[in-house]
C-alpha cells in the first residue's frame, strides 16, 4: 500500500505543477469533478486504516489516551473531526457494505456517508437486517441527487419508503418511548448565582412545552418602542403570568396562607427613605426593586423593630383589588402607557405616587399597566399623574422628547 500511496504522492506532485489557467472551461469542471471522486475514495481508504489502527490498539500503545486522541496530535486536527472521523470509520465497518462501497467508489461523499449512516443506526431494531440495509441502499441512491442536509430529512423519513407497514407501529413506539423519557427526565431548578441574578434551567416534555410556549407568546409580542431581546421578552412574560397566577387567587396555600412574598424593610428606611429590602429567600432587592412589587401583586411588607421582632404584617389596602381594581378596568380599559392594547388581563395597578412614599391606593392615584410599561415607569424616566377629566396622562423624559409633552393612550375606547 505504501507504494501505491507514493505513486498517487506523484500524482498529485504533476497535477499541482499544473498550470490551471490554462484549462479549457470544460476541462475545468470535468477535473473538479473528477478531483472530487479522487478525495471521497482516498477518504474510504483512510477511514479504513483508522479502523484497523482503532481496532489493534495502537492509540493506547503509542501513550495516547484514545485514537481521536491520537489522531489530533498526529494529524494535527481539531478533536471533534477526529472524532467524527473514527465514529464514521466504525459505522462503516458495522453498517451496510453499500454505504462503505458507495464512498469507496466515490458515489457518495464524506457528509453523505456521516448522514446516512447515523439516519441507519436510528432506525428501531425490531425493524430487521433487510429492512436496514434497504433504508443503505435507498439513501445511497438519493445521495446522487440531494446534498448533505436534504439527504438527512430523508432519512428521517426512510423507514416510510422502505416498511410503510411497520413505519407507522415503529413511530408510535418511538414517540412512546421518547414521551416517556420526556416525563422521567423532566426538571426545573432556580439557582442563587449570588450575583443579584437567579438562573432558571430546565428541561420539558413536548405537551408541557407546548403550554408553556402558548401562555409566553402571547405576552412576547414586541411593543412599539421595545429594545428588549426575545430572550428578554420571554423572561418578562414568564414573570407576567407569574403575577397573574398570584393575583388570580387560585394557587394552593402555603402553611395556611395565600401564596405570596415577603419583603423585609428597616422601620425608618420604610417611612423616611425607603433602602434595600430583603426577600425570605434570603436575597436583597434594591428600593427600586420593593417600590415596584410595593405597587401590586400579594406582597406582604415585614416591618421589624430593633430586636429583629415584627411590629406590622399587612397594610393590603395598598393592593389594586375588588372594587378599585373593576373601577380602574372600567376607566383604562387595558394597559394606559400611550400606544399599548395590552388588555386589562394582563396589567398591574401602578401608584402614581409610590405606596411607600405615602401615596393612597386610591382610584385618583393609581393606573393599569401592563408589565414592561410597569417596569418602564420605574426605570426609563417617565411619569404619570391623573389629571382632572380622572384619565391618565404620561410624561416623557427628556432624552425622548425634549418638549416633554404629556401624552394619554387612545387605543381603549372610553365610557
Amino acid at each position: 500500500m505504501r507504494a501505491v500511496v507514493a505513486t498517487i504522492a506523484e500524482a498529485v506532485d504533476e497535477c499541482a505543477a499544473t498550470a490551471v489557467w490554462t484549462l479549457p472551461d470544460g476541462e475545468l469542471v470535468e477535473a473538479l469533478d473528477e478531483l472530487h471522486v479522487l478525495q471521497q475514495r482516498l477518504a474510504a481508504v483512510e477511514l479504513r486504516l483508522v479502523r484497523e489502527f482503532d481496532g489493534r490498539g495502537l492509540a493506547v500503545a503509542q501513550g495516547a489516551s484514545s485514537t481521536a486522541v491520537w489522531l489530533r496530535g498526529r494529524m494535527r486536527m481539531s478533536i471533534t473531526a477526529a472524532r467524527r472521523r473514527v465514529e464514521l470509520a466504525a459505522a462503516l465497518d458495522a453498517g451496510p457494505a453499500v454505504v462503505s462501497e458507495g464512498l469507496a467508489a466515490g458515489a457518495v461523499s464524506v457528509e453523505q456517508a456521516q448522514v446516512i449512516t447515523r439516519a441507519v443506526a436510528a432506525l428501531p431494531a425490531e425493524v430487521g437486517p433487510a429492512v436496514v440495509d434497504k433504508a443503505a441502499a435507498t439513501l445511497v441512491e438519493y445521495a446522487q441527487d440531494y446534498e448533505p442536509v436534504v439527504l438527512r430529512r430523508l432519512g428521517e423519513r426512510i423507514l416510510q419508503v422502505v416498511a410503510p407497514e411497520v413505519a407507522e407501529e415503529a413511530e408510535a413506539a418511538a414517540l412512546a418511548r421518547a414521551e416517556k423519557r420526556a416525563e422521567r427526565d423532566r426538571f426545573l431548578t432556580l439557582s442563587d448565582n449570588g450575583d443579584g441574578a437567579v438562573r432558571l434551567s430546565g428541561r420539558l416534555g413536548a405537551e408541557a412545552a407546548a403550554v408553556v410556549r402558548a401562555a409566553l407568546e402571547p405576552l412576547c409580542r414586541p411593543l412599539p418602542g421595545d429594545t428588549r431581546t426575545p430572550g428578554q421578552r420571554r423572561a418578562d412574560a414568564l414573570e407576567d403570568i407569574c403575577r397573574l397566577a398570584l393575583t388570580a387567587g387560585e394557587l394552593p396555600d402555603q402553611g395556611g396562607e395565600p401564596s405570596q412574598v415577603v419583603v423585609t424593610v428597616d422601620y425608618d428606611p420604610l417611612t423616611r427613605q425607603l433602602g434595600p429590602g430583603l426577600l425570605d429567600t434570603g436575597q436583597t432587592l434594591t428600593p427600586e426593586a420593593v417600590r415596584r412589587l410595593a405597587c401590586n401583586a400579594q406582597i406582604l411588607p415585614a416591618i421589624l423593630d430593633g430586636a429583629g421582632q415584627p411590629l406590622d404584617l399587612g397594610r393590603q389596602r395598598r393592593l389594586v383589588t375588588g372594587a378599585l381594581r373593576r373601577a380602574l378596568v372600567l376607566r383604562d380599559g387595558g394597559c394606559s402607557f400611550p400606544g399599548c392594547d395590552r388588555p386589562a388581563k394582563w396589567c398591574q395597578g401602578h401608584h402614581a405616587r409610590h405606596w411607600a412614599d405615602g401615596g393612597p391606593t386610591s382610584l385618583s392615584n393609581v393606573v393599569l399597566v401592563c408589565g414592561f410599561h410597569h417596569r418602564l415607569l420605574h426605570h426609563g424616566g417617565w411619569t404619570v399623574h391623573i389629571t382632572p377629566d380622572g384619565r391618565p396622562e404620561f410624561t416623557p423624559p427628556a432624552w425622548v422628547d425634549p418638549t416633554q409633552r404629556p401624552r394619554r393612550n387612545h387605543y381603549w375606547p372610553r365610557q
